[in-house]
């Protein structure tokens, strides 16, 4: 069954829909389902980039939420689920009245968002004043899993922390002594530089320069006339969506790729190389996904979003999908009664997911514990070179559920 619903005042479209579909992967609860109970269905508010910079980041997401739905016939945890769906532009000063109304007006009893990280901790706030179980199912900011965290808070994304850390180990191990920098000026571009920088100047690296520009701006050629002065071993970046696809395209246009490779967080050419095309060529990267993995839940997951959308899938598709195998854990585990909250969550928190991107487990800030990829842009995708870091947990620091 499918209805469309307006809602104006929120957004620029909103959508409820229930699904039906297919086979589904695996994941494991450790506790056993009660009986489903009758119930109405599970309002669940998708807050997601559907304009902007981020737009196609969002619709991957929402893409892969919504497949997990249909692949368990409509329902989670045996409730039916419909969905309101918000576009949230990537804009924190839209953010709280968005998620108040969402959360308020609209009753969502779950909410899935988003992909920008100033919008995702306007939510946070929101969902732990009103105690609204969210999942982030990709913004990394560090504080919605540390000083932020809540029991009611999840994320089936990644912390900024978590992707790029291992990288300072690969590139101090592969003899490189001096990296430049650049990014947005902004939450997730700060952290991610941050993590990085701070696990290869322990191994003796130097950064010899921060270069930043505002967001979500795509001007670059200062800062690569000041890479081409500054003559470091390599640069290290973080750009997604459309800033990703432009700034790989400059840098390899001012000729800089032939002397200086380009490093960066795994979003730098996640969903973009086909805009990209050869200038992505030979980037390396680290993230919690690679697009060749081919344990049995990859092949399963990719198949299944080709046929189901004519596109290939990518992080932030298996993002969408995994918010939902998460949620299923927790609704599972209370028979579809949302309102036996404690051990909805507890489960969650506890929740083993045989996730497209390998072992998916929970740390007690709710932040994924997981695999982190070296990967290298070879035949227009992100080819897995090597296991950066097993099982990486990211610190939580600040949270006091640790």
């Amino acid at each position: 069954m499918s209805d469309r619903l307006l809602l104006p005042r929120l957004t620029r479209r909103a959508l409820l829909s229930g699904a039906a579909g297919a086979a589904t992967l695996a994941v494991a609860s450790p506790l056993r389902s009660p009986a489903i109970a009758q119930q109405g269905p599970l309002k669940v508010g998708l807050m997601l980039p559907y304009t902007g910079t981020y737009a196609k980041l969002g619709q991957f997401i929402d893409e892969g939420f919504k497949l997990y739905v249909q692949q368990k016939g409509g329902k989670l945890g045996g409730r039916d689920i419909v969905f309101v769906q918000v576009d949230d532009e990537s804009k924190p000063e839209a953010a709280t009245d968005n998620m108040n109304r969402l959360v308020g007006r609209e009753k969502a009893d779950v909410v899935i968002g988003t992909v920008h990280s100033g919008v995702a901790m306007a939510m946070v706030k929101v969902a732990r004043d009103s105690k609204t179980l969210m999942i982030i199912p990709n913004a990394g900011a560090n504080d919605a899993t540390g000083p932020a965290c809540a029991p009611n808070i999840f994320r089936s994304s990644f912390s900024n922390w978590q992707t790029t850390f291992p990288m300072g180990k690969v590139l101090a191990e592969a003899g490189v002594k001096n990296v430049a920098t650049i990014t947005w000026r902004y939450t997730a571009g700060s952290e991610m530089i941050d993590a990085f920088a701070e696990n290869f100047t322990a191994r003796g690296g130097k950064i010899v320069e921060k270069l930043t520009v505002p967001f979500p701006e795509v001007e670059f050629q200062a800062l690569l006339t000041r890479v081409a002065t500054l003559k470091p071993d390599a640069v290290f970046s973080f750009f997604a969506g459309g800033g990703a696809v432009k700034f790989v395209k400059d840098y390899a246009a001012s000729g800089l790729n032939k002397s200086i490779p380009l490093y960066g967080a795994g979003f730098l050419t996640d969903g973009t190389i086909p805009a990209q095309g050869e200038a992505a060529n030979g980037i390396r990267t680290t993230l919690h996904y690679a697009d060749n993995l081919d344990n049995p839940a990859n092949v399963a997951f990719l198949k299944a979003f080709k046929d189901k959308t004519g596109k290939d899938g990518d992080i932030y598709a298996v993002q969408g999908f995994d918010a939902a195998a998460l949620l299923d854990v927790g609704l599972s585990a209370v028979g579809g009664d949302d309102k036996k909250r404690d051990t909805m969550i507890q489960a969650m928190g506890a929740a083993k997911i045989e996730s497209p991107r390998g072992p998916l487990s929970f740390n007690k800030a709710h932040n994924p514990i997981q695999n982190i990829y070296l990967r290298e842009v070879r035949n227009g995708r992100n080819e897995l070179i090597s296991i950066a870091q097993e099982a990486v947990d990211d610190p939580a620091r600040g949270c006091k559920l640790t």
